[in-house]
This record gives C-alpha cells, structure tokens and sequence, in this order.
C-alpha cells in the first residue's frame, strides 16, 4: 500500500489531534478494520472512512484512493471516541 498526504495539513492534524499520519497508517494493517463511504463528506473526490486500531490505539481516519496506482491519501487522523470505539469492538471484521 501507498500513502502520499499534505505536509501541511499532518502537522496541523498532529497538533489538533496528537495523531501523526505516519503513525495512522498502521491502522491500515488492522485484519479487523472497518470501512465505509464517507457520504456526508463526500464532494469531487469519494472519501472513506476507516476505524482500525494502530500503535497508538483505535483510530479514525478519513481517506481518499488516488488513481492510478490506488495511491491513499489521508486527510485527517484522530482517536475514536467511545461510540466509535464501541462500533469497532462490536463490527470488527464485518464489511460494512
């Protein structure tokens, strides 16, 4: 898998949310991550939601697939919070 983000944009992630978009990524390689359109965000471009535990614990991350080569993009990174993390416990491993 291939990552590219905004520098700009993960160091203003990192101080608003403590989460560094290299240490996000991780939660790609969670066997029990959950994914789903992120339909309200949405616009030109499809976004996706992903919760999926890392290093650091269960995270949020919302991303988009850059053709050619499905190249992630990941636009933002925070910790769940306790409904997420409760979604996550009771879905894991189940395509949504």
């Amino acid at each position: 898998m291939d990552f590219t983000w905004d520098v700009k944009k993960g160091e203003a992630n990192a101080t608003k949310h403590g989460i560094l978009f290299t240490v996000a990524i991780t939660a790609f390689d969670d066997p029990f991550q959950l994914r789903a359109p992120d339909l309200k965000h949405s616009g030109s471009e499809k976004r996706q939601w992903l919760i999926g535990e890392a290093d650091v614990g269960v995270l949020v991350i919302v991303f988009t697939i850059r053709e050619p080569g499905n190249i992630f993009r990941i636009i933002s990174a925070r910790k769940a919070d306790r409904s997420e993390r409760r979604h996550y416990e009771q879905n894991k491993g189940i395509s949504l």
